[in-house]
């Protein structure tokens, strides 16, 4: 049995989808644990591209049951939508269950999503607009509406009732739907949601005491994180290990794993502090020879260096076992790969673990480079190698820096990606693994 939580440790596009799908060839469960239809999980089953907003990435595989967690705000007309996609394209494999504690997006939290970016002007974050964030508002004010009251319209019509009193804002904004709008799509949408719908939690404690492998996918990042990202320029959930665990319903104690995803290179979309940016021709290139725009917005993504200061950051709030680096196939080509390994602050102070608190302090580091020989590149003959050696096949010079960012995050990396589907990823093994110096004891063990 393993039960593994798959962590973003950058600012989210970090390739999760690919990692999991890869890792759910063993899984029984796959689980989304937090985060809504803001999120865009883009995987290659049998050669397709698919991307999937608020399915989870299980639900491709035969076998495998797919949970969408309470953690989890769903947009239950979206989420029809996808379910109807996926069938109509023969890919709907997998079993799915949906929390029936898991809360609404309704089109009031879009028109609110708008409205609260109007609102904030230059200071606004560059949401991707889908009501994620007041959904989340809502739940915590303990206004929110639940996917089991979509089944007890008496209640339903109470709770739409009290909730749209609270939303003075769509007074005289065009196409803002009236409750009995609402309340009648939402009873038509139950009718075809309601054969997914299930207490979820006792089923994944049940498959815990019966040693299934369980997966635990997250959205965004936990950069992002509503407590511990570049807050005010964060999500409105948990994308953390400890937000696996809340959105799942799993006890901590139950997570043997914890996975951090992270490109061998940084992307951001929106706006936010972005130390190691890369402005100019370096960022373009980044960008053009990654495909960094965005799954489910297609906005194009800010590109820029690897940043080991809020990687060791994340490494310790997530209590990380060990890393996937993706990607690494974008850097192939290049002279040489900078490398943030700390952070002076405009104090004079040298940072290396722990990144400035407010957003507007992290904005203005300079960060300190270490720059490491780079690599061929990732031509059809180097895929044919890897794919017949594996991890021995890898350039030298990727090698040695997938043992710097091992060394120097203190945990092990365990995957390396270098393409988009399945089969470009290779395993580190575990004798070449570089031993932990010490930062983070929970590390996996080395033999």
């Amino acid at each position: 049995m393993t039960i593994t939580a798959v962590v973003g440790a950058q600012f989210g596009d970090e390739a999760k989808g690919k990692i999991v799908d890869y890792l759910s060839s063993d899984a029984e469960y796959v689980v989304r644990y937090q985060g809504g239809p803001n999120a865009g999980h883009t995987i290659r089953p049998a050669g397709r591209t698919l991307a999937l907003h608020q399915l989870p990435v299980g639900i491709v595989r035969e076998g495998c049951t797919a949970v969408c967690g309470a953690g989890m705000v769903v947009d239950p007309f979206e989420l029809v939508k996808e379910i109807r996609t996926l069938r109509d394209e023969g890919l709907f494999h997998g079993k799915l269950l949906l929390s029936e504690r898991a809360h609404l997006i309704l089109p009031w939290h879009r028109i609110q999503d708008a409205w609260e970016e109007e609102t904030r002007g230059s200071e606004a974050g560059g949401t991707t607009g889908r009501g994620i964030g007041p959904a989340y508002m809502d739940r915590a004010g303990r206004w929110g509406i639940r996917v089991a009251e979509l089944f007890r319209p008496e209640i339903l019509r109470k709770r739409l009732q009290l909730l749209r009193r609270t939303k003075g804002f769509l007074e005289g904004r065009v196409g803002a739907p009236t409750l009995e709008q609402v309340e009648s799509d939402l009873l038509a949408v139950a009718a075809e949601l309601q054969p997914f719908v299930a207490a979820t939690e006792p089923l994944l404690w049940r498959a815990v005491e019966e040693g299934r492998n369980v997966l635990l996918e997250g959205a965004q990042s936990a950069l992002l994180d509503v407590d511990y990202g570049t807050y005010p320029f964060v999500t409105s959930s948990h994308p953390t290990a400890a937000g696996a665990a809340l959105g799942s319903g799993l006890p901590p104690q139950a997570i043997e794993e914890v996975l951090g995803i992270s490109k061998a290179y940084s992307t951001r979309v929106g706006a936010g502090p972005f130390p190691t940016e890369a402005l100019g021709a370096d960022g373009d290139r980044l960008r053009e020879r990654g495909g960094e725009r965005g799954a489910t917005t297609g906005r194009p993504r800010r590109c820029g260096w690897l940043d080991l200061v809020l990687l060791r950051f994340v490494v310790r709030l997530n209590g990380l076992t060990a890393l996937a680096l993706t990607k690494v196939d974008v850097l192939g080509g290049e002279a040489q790969v900078p490398v943030a390994v700390g952070y002076r602050t405009v104090s004079g102070k040298t940072v290396t673990e722990s990144p400035p608190t407010l957003a507007e302090d992290l904005a203005r580091v300079e960060p300190l480079w270490r720059f490491l020989p780079g690599w061929e590149e990732f031509t059809p003959a180097v895929k044919e190698r890897l794919a017949d050696e594996g991890y021995r096949a890898l350039p030298r010079e990727l090698r040695r820096f997938v043992e710097f960012v091992s060394e120097e995050t203190g945990v092990p990396v365990a995957l390396v990606s270098y393409g988009p589907s399945r089969e470009e990823t290779v395993v580190v093994p575990p004798g070449a693994r570089s031993r932990p110096r010490g930062m983070a004891p929970w590390a996996s063990p080395l033999p």
